[in-house]
């Protein structure tokens, strides 16, 4: 019998990976970087809904709840917030604002929900009180990136859609974890927009969500997920969401903006938090962010041991085809997203996702807190 020649089998495994890693980027995030919106003959404006739930937000309200309130939309529409329990100046800035506005409508909440955890009751009181069917959803650190961001969300909305998809991005600013925080949240749009255009839609993010009042109710709201702090928005999306009701909109002008943290303690609590959410997702969208999850993981490991114990110019190729289509990928990806100063680092950046996984990981076996704010 023939020694086992363990280098060749390194070189074959990384190839496998390679392969795996190209199907991802060809098959599915293509389908952001090469996205055109399709032309229609009328553009409906329904009745809209903002609705934002805020918790000891005062400095947020005041900075960003403007830029939603002169929106500029010309079917009718409101503003809906919900002030939950807010120990700060929340409220009086709210009354202060809806001098101006007339469309802003305050619900104060008093009392604290029993045994619904998270941010899903003051949600679920927001959606009832809401007058309209199309809700947008977004939150009280988020800013619209223009002023038509509630005309591009709307306009989605076509015979049998009943959820929107947008994208909800962070402010520009100096520094490495900046990028870092900006490019996983790219990394995860890139994922869940190209899963739902491919007809697989798993996941949305509060931070900028649309979808009908008539899908909540009729799915009995969060009723399924109240024990679970997190997933107001990917988990009720992963319930509700079919290749035939989702829709997505990569409009520049249809973005939302937030503040990211500005210390790695605090994105480190965010992120395990979030990830709480993911071990409830079906089985299909498991397995296919479990796969793409130990392809990368395992990718740059394979890549340098394989570089070190095969022939290098068999090596090289793999990596490059890996290489040139990841780069034309996230490059129009990224300028489609307004992420495009990132481009030049994404070698860089995607061989932190190693790191990435090594510190988040655990998360996913996590019991999460029983806080939202």
């Amino acid at each position: 019998m023939p020694p086992i020649n363990w280098e060749e089998i390194l070189f074959f495994f990384f190839v496998l990976l390679t392969i795996v890693q190209l199907f991802y980027y060809g098959w599915y995030y293509s389908r952001v970087a090469f996205y055109k919106q399709k032309p229609r003959s009328r553009n409906l404006q329904h009745p809209v809904s903002v609705i934002i739930c805020a918790r000891d937000e005062d400095e947020n309200l005041a900075r960003n709840l403007p830029g939603v309130l002169v929106q500029q939309y010309p079917s009718s529409w409101e503003t809906v917030v919900i002030n939950d329990n807010s120990l700060d100046d929340s409220k009086y800035i709210l009354q202060e604002l809806k001098k101006t506005f007339k469309s802003l409508n305050v619900v104060e909440l008093t009392q604290e929900a029993k045994l619904i955890s998270g941010k899903k009751y003051p949600l679920s009181i927001g959606i009832r009180e809401a007058r309209h069917e199309v809700l947008l959803l977004t939150d009280a650190d988020c800013v619209p990136s223009s002023e038509y961001w509630i005309e591009k969300m709307q306009a989605a909305y076509a015979e049998g859609t009943e959820i929107v998809l947008g994208y909800g991005a962070y402010h520009r600013k100096k520094g490495l974890l900046n990028k870092l925080i900006r490019f996983e949240t790219f990394h995860t749009a890139l994922q869940y927009l190209s899963y739902a255009l491919a007809g697989i839609p798993y996941m949305g993010v509060g931070r900028n969500l649309s979808y009908k009042k008539g899908l909540f109710l009729r799915n009995k709201g969060f009723s399924s997920i109240n024990h679970i702090p997190s997933g107001d928005d990917d988990l009720f999306i992963n319930k509700v969401a079919t290749r035939e009701n989702t829709a997505v909109v990569l409009d520049p002008d249809a973005i939302t903006r937030s503040v990211p943290k500005t210390t790695w303690g605090g994105w480190l609590r965010q992120k395990s938090r979030h990830y709480t959410t993911a071990k409830y997702y079906k089985p299909v969208h498991k397995f296919l962010l479990g796969l793409y999850f130990i392809t990368q993981f395992l990718y740059y490991p394979a890549f340098v041991t394989s570089l070190i114990f095969f022939d290098w110019r068999w090596v090289l190729p793999v990596f490059g085809l890996r290489f040139l289509l990841q780069a034309v990928v996230l490059y129009k990806s990224m300028k489609k997203l307004g992420e495009g100063d990132l481009w030049p680092w994404f070698l860089v950046l995607d061989l932190w996702m190693f790191f990435y996984y090594l510190i988040f990981a655990p998360a996913l076996w996590r019991k999460p807190r029983h806080s939202w704010n």
